[in-house]
């Protein structure tokens, strides 16, 4: 039985012409079932879907102010951005051998920007970051951190990419103006509607239906590059309708789809290497310190564990018994590094992105997508006009569409008569979108877990480690009294 419905996909189409060349042996891409043109393309489909990323990290970096009321300037963020993304990306596909592609991680970022920077300098700031890369590759060498993916339940694994899937069509369809938040003024009990006042307006959420409809159209045919084909055609056809109709700009969001004044840009690298390592103890004492390093820790070590598993089940890489991906203590390195390295280039925690799903869905089962997703991002350094034309309307139809076949994939492989997994199960999957986090969804899973385990007198099942990570997100849940039960806010 195939392991995802890419998979599916992927049977229906002729089978890739055998190649014996170095690079194909090195990523294994024949092996794998896959081609150069199908990795070219899920290259591609990751970079437009995750593009988004130069220009919206800048935004929220640059609204925070440090405890000296210093910003940071959005040219040098966007090149630290596009920088950072590009290289770990490259890495990722180098050494771990998988179509997953990094850039600055959402949440994390905000975290840095909106509760370290205030209480410290950017530069300390950013040695926070530096410092949980740093122990989340102590972890990953001393192979606890495997241990903690290796101890998640089976069930609670497809649960956790499900709950990716849902989540990332949540994002789809907000980013895309389908669905809004409705603004707390209004005093209503409905967190989110459909369109503006319940109606959908305007040519851009237009762009959006239209995409969404194509792009399942070619998929349900079994079209080569559908969601590529979604993504490149929308945009084309966005463009065309912004320069025929009058659309403010703000209704396109953060990308405008509009032909730029000029091609290049100019990067500016001052931001890189900018960090102090300790400083921010200094501010704000040991424990404080400390507590702000766990906090970025735990949501990069989960955030990507969730990644990690949702593509790794998408591209059918994961091991059926074992539950493993093949290189995996690679990847879980590239993505300390990856934190680590996002810190050092002031653009904070690089993590793996889910949006790599769209990447995967277009075909990609190898580190050689990274390549040309990590190379976009190093064009992007000069090209950034270029990259701000897909606007996320046409984009975020491959978001849905992928959310779509994770879950169609998964949620048969649940033992849904087994309560103590069931419920957890169910848990997970609602807790991603419902609280617009991954690493919320994966605590709020393993916790009730433990819990149902323990109710059903099957404590003895639980493995030791999962206790373990429980305590934690207990802990990462509690937080905020801990902190006040310490004094230390």
């Amino acid at each position: 039985m195939p392991t995802s419905a890419t998979a599916q996909v992927d049977a229906m189409q002729p089978p890739p012409a055998p190649q014996t060349n170095a690079l194909d042996r090195f990523f294994q891409i024949t092996a794998r079932g896959s081609s150069i043109s199908r990795e070219i393309r899920g290259g591609l489909a990751t970079f437009f879907a995750m593009a988004y990323i130069i220009v919206l990290n800048p935004i929220i970096l640059g609204a925070g102010h440090d405890k000296f009321g210093h910003q940071l300037e959005n040219g040098q963020l966007v090149t630290a951005t596009a920088l950072m993304a590009g290289l770990t990306t490259i890495l990722m596909g180098v050494i771990g051998n998988v179509p997953i592609a990094l850039a600055a991680g959402l949440g994390i970022n905000a975290v840095v920007s909106l509760q370290l920077a205030p209480k410290m300098s950017w530069p300390d700031a950013m040695g926070m970051v530096v410092l949980a890369g740093l122990v989340l590759m102590i972890l990953v060498a001393s192979g606890l951190r495997q241990r903690v993916m290796d101890a998640i339940p089976g069930g609670l694994r497809r649960a956790i990419a499900i709950g990716i899937g849902l989540f990332i069509v949540l994002i789809g369809l907000v980013d895309s103006g389908f669905v809004t938040r409705n603004p707390d003024a209004a005093h209503t009990t409905v967190p989110m509607g459909l369109g503006i006042d319940g109606r959908l307006q305007g040519w851009p959420v237009v762009i959006f239906v239209v995409g969404l409809a194509l792009t399942f159209m070619l998929v349900v045919r079994r079209t080569r590059g559908a969601i590529l084909i979604g993504i490149v055609s929308m945009a084309v056809t966005a463009i065309i309708i912004n320069s025929l109709v009058d659309i403010p700009d703000q209704s396109w969001g953060l990308s405008v789809p509009r032909v730029p004044e000029k091609i290049v840009d100019t990067p500016d690298f001052g931001l890189i290497g900018n960090v102090s390592l300790f400083g921010g103890f200094h501010e704000v004492g040991l424990l404080t310190g400390s507590l702000f390093v766990f906090t970025v820790l735990l949501s990069g070590f989960f955030d990507a564990m969730g990644t990690i598993i949702a593509v790794g089940e998408e591209a059918g890489l994961m091991d059926d018994e074992k539950g493993q991906m093949p290189n995996m203590g690679r990847i879980l390195m590239v993505d300390g590094i990856a934190v680590a390295g996002g810190g050092f280039g002031s653009a904070s925690a690089n993590t793996c992105f889910v949006e790599s799903t769209a990447g995967v869905g277009e075909g990609a089962r190898t580190g050689f997508a990274n390549l040309v997703t990590g190379g976009l991002f190093l064009l992007a350094l000069v090209f950034t006009p270029l990259a701000r034309v897909v606007p996320s309307q046409a984009a975020t139809p491959a978001l849905v569409v992928v959310g779509f076949l994770i879950m169609a994939a998964n949620v048969r492989e649940i033992d849904w008569s087994d309560f103590t997994i069931a419920v957890p199960a169910f848990l997970t999957m609602v807790s991603m979108p419902f609280t617009y986090s991954i690493t919320n969804g994966i605590g709020i899973g393993v916790l009730s877990f433990i819990l149902l385990r323990i109710a059903d007198r099957r404590a003895r099942e639980i493995p030791w480690l999962l206790n373990a990570v429980g305590l934690c997100f207990l802990v990462y849940f509690l937080l905020e009294p801990i902190e006040q039960l310490l004094g230390v806010k």
